[in-house]
């Protein structure tokens, strides 16, 4: 059951990589996952009531995610959500693949006791005009107030888990129509 009134809210963020957390490296010209940022970005946040623990399961560019990369991420939430230990799961995640991932939650998860969020950036936290730290602020504001479920959450937008896709005209996450199995 959510904690969502307790004095301290408790929330488990599992990041996989992507964009919102690429750098640059000038000594190879590119983006890379060589850095972790997430610890940075949420440090840069107000949230004196929350407590949140950051569990890094791998640093893939979501192309690069395989269907054994995505049961591990299944698998891992449902081990937290065993344990009781979090009010809400937040999921860091590149864009290209996170409309598959929910797809895979939502299949995996059955109905979770606590909201399970999964958030990404279209422009990486390091980056000027980054969209990261609006995204997983608003996921963590979710977080208390969604139901339990998979969610994910983008550009101010609560998208159900089973009705989200990328739109590479408009660089966001929209819903769409149920995805079937």
């Amino acid at each position: 059951m959510s904690n969502a009134n307790a004095d301290v809210f408790r929330i488990h963020v599992l990041a996989t990589g992507g964009t919102i957390e690429k750098t640059y490296d000038p000594a190879r010209g590119a983006l890379t996952l060589d850095v972790p940022v997430l610890e940075d970005l949420m440090a840069g946040l107000s949230h004196p009531d929350m407590a949140i623990t950051i569990e890094r399961l791998m640093a893939i560019d979501s192309l690069d995610m395989s269907a054994d990369h995505r049961q591990q991420i299944v698998a891992t939430t449902r081990a937290v959500l065993a344990d009781a230990s979090a009010d809400a799961i937040v999921i860091t995640h590149g864009t290209d693949t996170l409309a598959d991932t929910a797809a895979e939650l939502v299949a995996g998860l059955g109905q979770p006791a606590v909201p399970v969020v999964l958030t990404g950036a279209m422009v990486p936290w390091r980056v000027a005009a980054s969209d990261a730290a609006q995204n997983i602020a608003q996921a963590l504001i979710a977080c208390r107030l969604v139901t339990p479920g998979v969610h994910v959450v983008f550009h101010s937008r609560v998208i159900p888990g089973a009705c989200v896709a990328k739109d590479y005209e408009r660089l966001t996450m929209i819903e769409t129509p149920p995805r079937s199995s």
